[in-house]
């Protein structure tokens, strides 16, 4: 009921007392699979941004207090006639209203600012800086590092920015039932934050690189200096949504594994037990 993971994992260690443990009930006939079907109090709930990620986690120990159950025991009823799925979507019903709400807000904030950038990437793949030649258009600083550069980012902009808009265009078009929080939606929004930084570095280096082939001939130390001021957005917006970004691969790839159980058990039949010792002997 108040998501202690490590209360969680002592009841896999504890052998033949764990049955009664998950078999007991409350006042309210309410079993162990009911009470992780409740919504987690505000300071558990809080452990991760976003209510999303937050509806995640309840699914995540609703799923893993499902599995040590009896599958008789998880269709009980408890006094007000609810099973225990029952009350997981009555009591998470705001939970996944405000998940949803914060999902499409997220992805369509981000899918702007990528189509902002592929807009920006593909005119600038046709304006090539330094002009081309007449005769056979071929561009004049075709040779130059900086003009290599600036091609290969510009590319790298310009698809890593399209698969993130097709990314977020996929989470805006699906169906948000409570099992896509799980981890459909945000396997989703990883990669789509990921292409999005990924386009938004890439672009400043586009720019970047455009200033060193204009300024062939002028001072070194204005594109440096340029080149220095144009990485300041690339930081901050990375510094914004560094945060969010490891919050959801924390919460998708990380947290499953914390439900693990440990190998040995503490008691068996009411004595205590050690873990076995591997033997060394060839059967």
């Amino acid at each position: 009921m108040n998501r202690h993971r490590g209360i969680f994992k002592l009841i896999h260690e504890i052998g033949t007392f764990k049955d009664l443990i998950v078999a007991s009930k409350d006042k309210k006939d309410n079993n162990i699979l009911h009470l992780a079907g409740m919504l987690a109090p505000p300071d558990r709930l809080n452990f991760v941004s976003g209510a999303a990620l937050q509806l995640q986690q309840e699914l995540l120990w609703f799923k893993d207090v499902s599995k040590i159950m009896h599958p008789l025991d998880a269709q009980d009823k408890n006094s007000e006639g609810k099973t225990a799925r029952a009350l997981f979507t009555k009591e998470h019903g705001e939970l996944k209203e405000k998940g949803e709400k914060w999902m499409k807000d997220t992805a369509n904030y981000c899918m702007i600012v990528a189509t902002l950038i592929a807009t920006v990437v593909f005119a600038a793949a046709f304006t090539v800086p330094g002009g081309t030649e007449d005769g056979t258009g071929t561009p004049h600083f075709v040779q130059k590092t900086s003009f290599k550069i600036f091609v290969m980012s510009d590319a790298v902009s310009l698809v890593s920015s399209a698969c993130s808009i097709l990314t977020f265009l996929s989470i805006l078009t699906s169906r948000y039932a409570e099992e896509d929080f799980l981890s459909q939606l945000p396997k989703k929004l990883v990669p789509g934050l990921a292409t999005l930084l990924l386009s938004i570095a890439a672009i400043m280096v586009v720019f970047c690189a455009t200033i060193f082939i204009v300024f062939k001939d002028g001072v070194l130390w204005v594109p440096i200096l340029v080149t220095v001021i144009a990485s300041i957005p690339v930081l901050l917006f990375t510094k914004q949504q560094w945060r969010l970004l490891f919050d959801v691969v924390r919460s998708t790839y990380v947290s499953s594994s914390l439900f693990q159980p440990h190998k040995h058990t503490l008691f068996c039949q009411g004595k205590a037990m050690e873990p076995k010792k591997r033997s060394n002997s060839v059967y």
